[in-house]
């Protein structure tokens, strides 16, 4: 059983880490795009930004069908749908016929991120739980990274087609590998939590939506994601008027997201051990709002490359900090659901934080009021940490083999 747990959570993790690849490949070879397409740069970053606008529209669906069809399904589904249209992107005929795949794309993305809870408490004893969401947030952060940084070696290797074919072949194949490997835990509890979960329907979110400590964390994600997006699509710009070039720009910005992946492999792993999440979640909060202001006002790449290292680190394991405890809020029973809720307001902080920078900017020569704006995201997230209770971790409370 021992082995099979982490065969399933590599499984997961490696679709959930290609879910934002495909949905990130495109951030890197925009300039090429709007050459290839005769586009306009705003109809380019549709590619981009239908992710999260359909995010919105679909996570807390996405979150009652894997609390009501069991996470398998879901994942499933959702992998399906990125396998499909990663195979409609191959035939890019037009702007439009890519834009077709990305959005079968994003419509399978909520599907396959929001699971990750309900798997982990299947198959994870309570003492490993915050351990095993870091490794499931952390194959998201390299789907990242492999987007940001192999995109550009790809294309410029081969050519766009082959490299999208290239994508969809790696998304077919581990989709298949999925449905294959992932199964229900036998001695867990999935099978009884789905067929109560079917009578539910929408009346069951009205206690989640009551809860003030799952709003609590609602509301954090709201500004933390928030403060995330902007600064990862923005950050180009943030840096240009300190004559950072766009390709010193691409290495902090992947800085930060190997320093994310290093910070979710440890930090969530601290946390399981001493049985407390809320003062990691503060530290995430607080080394951001010391790193944020150097990161964004110089130009010394070697500086800005440690800063970023570190903001990743410290920062990005907050996420699984985020799932973890939205979990322990609402129990097994409707981990997907509340995991919907909370990926909502965090998708919902993207979409309104990114026009929102640069709203603040206006005609200014610097961004400096977008960094403040995100100063006082990450000083809001800081202080709504002190609301939130946590109960003394007990480490009992499964009949799992440790």
């Amino acid at each position: 059983m021992r082995s099979n747990r982490w065969v399933v959570l590599l499984c997961y993790t490696a679709l959930a880490g290609i879910s934002q690849m495909l949905w990130l490949n495109f951030a890197p070879i925009i300039s090429q795009l709007e050459t290839r397409y005769q586009a306009s740069a705003a109809d380019i970053n549709w590619l981009l930004s239908v992710f999260p606008l359909i995010y919105v529209l679909l996570s807390v669906h996405a979150g009652m069908v894997i609390d009501r069809r069991g996470y398998r399904f879901a994942v499933g589904i959702g992998g399906i749908f990125m396998a499909v249209f990663a195979c409609v992107r191959i035939m890019d005929f037009n702007f439009y016929w890519l834009l077709v795949g990305q959005i079968g794309i994003a419509i399978g993305q909520p599907y396959v991120v929001n699971g990750i809870t309900k798997l982990v408490t299947d198959w994870f004893p309570r003492s490993k739980q915050a351990m095993a969401t870091g490794i499931g947030t952390m194959g998201m952060f390299i789907g990242m990274a492999l987007a940001l940084a192999g995109t550009p070696i790809l294309v410029e290797a081969t050519n766009l087609q082959m490299t999208l074919l290239i994508f969809a072949a790696i998304t077919v194949f581990f989709t298949v590998l999925f449905w294959i490997f992932v199964h229900p835990n036998p001695q867990g509890s999935q099978e009884q939590i789905d067929k109560r979960g079917q009578a539910s329907g929408w009346r069951s979110m009205l206690p989640l939506l009551r809860d003030r400590q799952l709003l609590l964390i609602c509301v954090i994600a709201f500004a933390a994601l928030g403060f995330f997006n902007g600064l990862t699509s923005w950050l180009e710009q943030i840096l240009a008027p300190y004559q950072v070039t766009s390709e010193e720009a691409g290495w902090i910005g992947g800085a930060f997201i190997i320093g994310g992946i290093l910070g979710a492999g440890v930090i969530p792993a601290i946390s399981d051990k001493i049985g407390k999440q809320r003062p990691f979640l503060q530290l995430c909060c607080l080394t951001a709002l010391v790193l944020i202001y150097p990161l964004c006002t110089q130009g010394d790449v070697t500086i800005l490359l440690v800063l970023s290292s570190l903001l990743g680190f410290f920062f990005l394991p907050g996420y699984a900090m985020l799932l973890s405890m939205t979990e322990r809020i609402a129990g097994e029973k409707q981990a997907g659901e509340a995991t919907g809720l909370m990926m909502l307001a965090g998708n919902l902080g993207g979409v309104i934080v990114i026009p929102a920078m640069q709203m603040v900017t206006g005609s200014s020569s610097t961004w400096i009021n977008a960094v403040y704006l995100m100063l006082a995201l990450v000083l809001a997230s800081l202080l709504l940490t002190i609301g939130i209770k946590e109960k003394k971790q007990d480490v009992m409370q499964s009949n799992l083999p440790l």
